[in-house]
Order: structure tokens, then C-alpha cells, then sequence
């Protein structure tokens, strides 16, 4: 599956708020997504509580991994996006 590396944009990082909104996208794309601390265990990027047990910060660097380069641009940028902003 392919992957990158992006960086959290999230003014207070990967919390409630921007959590689902990430799991919700995944949702939507109907394929698998990973999300992952440089050097650890990836999580399932459809879970919103999956996500914040990463508890990147924002600036934090995480692995996303999908097995569709559209859903992984897609998911790259809305980690990548201040998702605490109006």
C-alpha cells in the first residue's frame, strides 16, 4: 500500500474534532486507511478514537498508508489542514 509522511496541522493536534473528521472521510472513501507515529504500530484512520490515542501534536510527523493514491492525498491533506479552524 502505498504511503507518505505529513505533518499535523491541527492547531492543538489530532484531538476529538479533527479525529473525526479524518474517520469520517476514511469512512466515506469505503478503503483502508492507516495512521502512524514515525516508527511505531499504525492505527486504523476510520476510528476516531484510534486516532487521538496517537496523540500527535500538532507539528508532529505521522505515516499515513492507503491502498488508493486519491484516498491518500485525500487523507494526507486533511491531516496536513488546520481542521480547529473556521
Amino acid at each position: 500500500m502505498p504511503s507518505t509522511t505529513a505533518t499535523v496541522g491541527s492547531a492543538v493536534g489530532l484531538h476529538a474534532r479533527p479525529a473525526t473528521i479524518i474517520a469520517e472521510a476514511v469512512a466515506d472513501t469505503g478503503n483502508t486507511v492507516t495512521l502512524g507515529l514515525e516508527g511505531a504500530e499504525p492505527v486504523d484512520a476510520g476510528s476516531a478514537l484510534m486516532i487521538m490515542t496517537l496523540g500527535a501534536e500538532k507539528g508532529t510527523r505521522v505515516v499515513v498508508t492507503a491502498d488508493d493514491p486519491g484516498t491518500l492525498d485525500a487523507i494526507v491533506a486533511l491531516v496536513e489542514k488546520d481542521l480547529d479552524a473556521d
